[in-house]
């Protein structure tokens, strides 16, 4: 029997991202695409969180009309804090949301998963639409 390696591999952390496209293991998803929020206009980031909670919301808030999923996935460059949640609406990033300008990579998908209530989805949507009408967008898009 040999001896257990003592230089084991390092563990990638993985992370959520949540969205209505349909992509496969191995898929890129890459900036330059329609932003879900805000002006709506080609994404500077790309978001992921390390909560399968906020990962639902971004799959909830999606724009489209597929169906809503949440991968797993690994950053293939650096990350860093999301500045709309952190620094508007939760000081010290409990959410465990980021943003990259990098690819991530999918690495595999959550099969099954509990979405909220129909009106807490209501609600959040009815309250993103009013931040859009009082012109406040996400820093983001900056």
């Amino acid at each position: 029997m040999k001896p257990n390696n003592p230089f084991p591999s390092p563990f990638a952390q993985t992370y959520f991202h949540g969205t209505k496209a349909d992509l496969k293991v191995g898929d890129l998803i890459e900036v330059g695409f329609t932003s879900n929020f805000g002006q709506r206009k080609d994404a500077k980031y790309i978001f992921l969180t390390a909560t399968l909670d906020a990962a639902i919301w971004g799959a909830e808030l999606a724009q489209g009309e597929g169906r809503e999923r949440i991968y797993l996935v690994e950053p293939t460059g650096e990350i860093e804090d999301d500045p709309d949640l952190t620094d508007r609406k939760f000081p010290g990033n409990p959410t465990k949301s980021y943003r990259s300008t990098q690819p991530f990579r999918v690495v595999g998908e959550v099969a099954i998963w509990q979405g909220h209530p129909a009106e807490q989805v209501m609600a959040m949507k009815e309250g993103l639409a009013k931040l859009k009408e009082k012109g406040i967008d996400s820093l983001n898009e900056g």
